[in-house]
């Protein structure tokens, strides 16, 4: 009996599967994600991409040129959750890619999931913070879990957060061994992974790999003659500890990520199962590369955006070989931010500082206890977010927020602070700028205080070891997206477009339902 039960329900599974086949849906998703992708550059750069990378997204699909996130404190964690689930921080959970742990005193990955294992790892992710379906998982559920669904990124937390709760697997490449890693929640490890780990490690590969520029010297436009007379070199050495987060940083990552990305398609044929949709998310970066001899990046920019050029054709040609363009759903964008902030050379004169979140948080604790009766008001920081104890204030019997205030208007009188706002204002949302910094954040995780600081400052997140260091530089370039595939014109776009109309725009593309918490309308083209 039971034996029979099982045939019916096959047999129901796939003529339900059949039933959905729909020509003009595509046969493969790929979704792409690249860190700090800039739209001049795009288009600065135009006449010197090949005809089959770049340039082909902007002739056949949709350019949108200016994409707006709408919150404050973009990284690449955050930002890809924007993107695949249509909603922010506020409702997805997934504020930044750390948050201050109140528990042990110290910033945790927002995905940290001890309840799971690595696989080629000693990290522990899960989705499970994550509160949103995503648009991976909205095509799980529309092809009966029956779609292979992959992920593959340097970036542990952008690889999960692409493959969603319903995924297939996740990879990264590991900072410690260079290997792609996983997590024990997802299932699924690809042989070609394996092969690859096995066969051809990346601890055997990068003594031997080099980052120079690709192209001839003069081709590079818009950089000091002494760049060109004194072109980059970067490697990778075994003596290096940090080699493999180096690596990740540089242009060459894109290669491998690329090779893994073709060996997915041709080895796992994708796209070519059937009539169910496949989808493979890929992550790449052309983030300025911060381990040079000086702070000028400008000539390692330029070749991060030609070479990454030189993966997409990669990429487009192995699709349009195994599956065909005209059956592949594509959608590139950018995560939204542009961090170029270096120090500036003390002979510029630039007004500058240095900000010490350490004796920042000692003399807010000594302000609050002269004020309220001594004691431990401050929990902990990190970053720009400061943590009250509300165990201590609830026992001195405070209002929180009056203790919040007082913290506030004694924190933005500090040199190197531009401005402050209480947990209570941003909930309060009266303002835009409140409602974009409001958007940003999670409440369960939020700080009670938030700093903004001064252009120009270094602030050292000095709290605790290894010590985090930044410059501050406000910086707000356009940044784009692209969209190629059945139904969507070759158009482009100069207004601003909402990074959350992104999931319900491609999840109206191929017919299925929006991410449960998409907050926008689809993009009409």
């Amino acid at each position: 009996m039971n034996k029979l039960l099982t045939s019916v329900l096959c047999g129901l599974v796939g003529i339900s599967t059949v039933a959905m086949a729909d020509p003009s849906r595509p046969k493969l998703v790929v979704g792409i994600m690249v860190d700090q992708l800039r739209t001049d550059y795009i288009d600065f750069l135009s006449s010197r991409f090949g005809k089959e990378g770049f340039n082909l997204l902007k002739s056949r699909g949709l350019y949108l040129k200016n994409i707006d996130y709408n919150v404050k404190d973009l990284d690449i964690v955050n930002s890809t959750a924007i993107v695949y689930t249509g909603n922010y921080a506020s409702a997805s959970g997934i504020p930044t890619d750390k948050v201050y742990d109140p528990a042990s005193k110290y910033p945790q990955p927002i995905l940290h999931d001890p309840a799971t294992l690595g696989n080629f790892t000693n990290e522990t992710y899960s989705p499970t913070a994550l509160r949103l379906s995503t648009i991976s998982d909205e095509l799980a559920v529309d092809g009966v879990g029956l779609g292979a669904i992959y992920s593959i990124s340097p970036d542990p937390m952008q690889a999960i957060i692409m493959a969603g709760h319903g995924g297939s697997s996740a990879f990264w490449i590991s900072d410690e061994s260079g290997k792609w890693a996983t997590t024990t929640y997802y299932k699924e490890v690809p042989n070609t992974v394996s092969q690859r780990n096995y066969g051809a490690p990346l601890a055997e590969r990068l003594d031997t790999m080099v980052w120079t520029p690709s192209k001839a010297l003069d081709t590079y436009d818009g950089v000091p003659a002494q760049k060109k007379y004194f072109p980059f070199r970067h490697t990778f050495p075994k003596k290096s500890s940090d080699r493999y987060v180096k690596y990740k940083s540089s242009a060459l990552v894109n290669t491998e990520v690329t090779d893994l990305a073709i060996d997915y398609i041709k080895s796992l044929q994708l796209g070519q199962r059937g009539d169910v949709i496949d989808m493979l998310n890929i992550g790449y970066t052309v983030a300025p590369f911060k381990y040079g001899v000086d702070s000028d990046m400008r000539l390692e920019m330029q070749d991060s955006y030609l070479r990454l050029d030189g993966q997409l054709q990669r990429l487009l040609k192995a699709i349009n070989e195994s599956v065909g363009l005209e059956n592949t759903l594509l959608f590139l964008v950018s995560t939204g931010y542009f961090d170029e902030a270096a120090e500036d050379e003390g002979r510029y004169r630039i007004p500058t500082g240095t900000f010490s979140t350490k004796r920042a948080v000692s003399l807010l604790n000594s302000y609050l206890s002269a004020k309220h009766g001594n004691d431990q008001y401050v929990d902990g920081s990190y970053r720009n977010m400061i943590y009250l104890d509300h165990s201590t204030i609830e026992r001195h019997g405070l209002d929180l927020a009056d203790v919040r205030r007082d913290a506030r208007d004694f924190l933005v009188m500090m040199s190197g602070v531009a401005d402050v706002k209480s947990l209570t204002e941003i909930v309060g949302e009266t303002t835009p700028e409140l409602r974009r910094i409001s958007l940003g954040l999670d409440p369960k995780t939020a700080g009670d205080l938030r700093l903004e600081f001064a252009p120009g400052w270094t602030v050292n997140d000095d709290v605790r070891l290894p010590v985090l260091t930044w410059q501050v530089r406000e910086g707000n370039p356009a940044t784009p997206a692209f969209i190629m595939g059945p139904g969507v014109p070759a158009k482009i776009e100069t207004g601003e477009v909402s990074a959350s109309a992104i999931a319900p725009t491609v999840s109206s593309v191929m017919r299925i339902r929006s991410p449960n918490g998409a907050s926008d309308k689809p993009f009409i083209f």
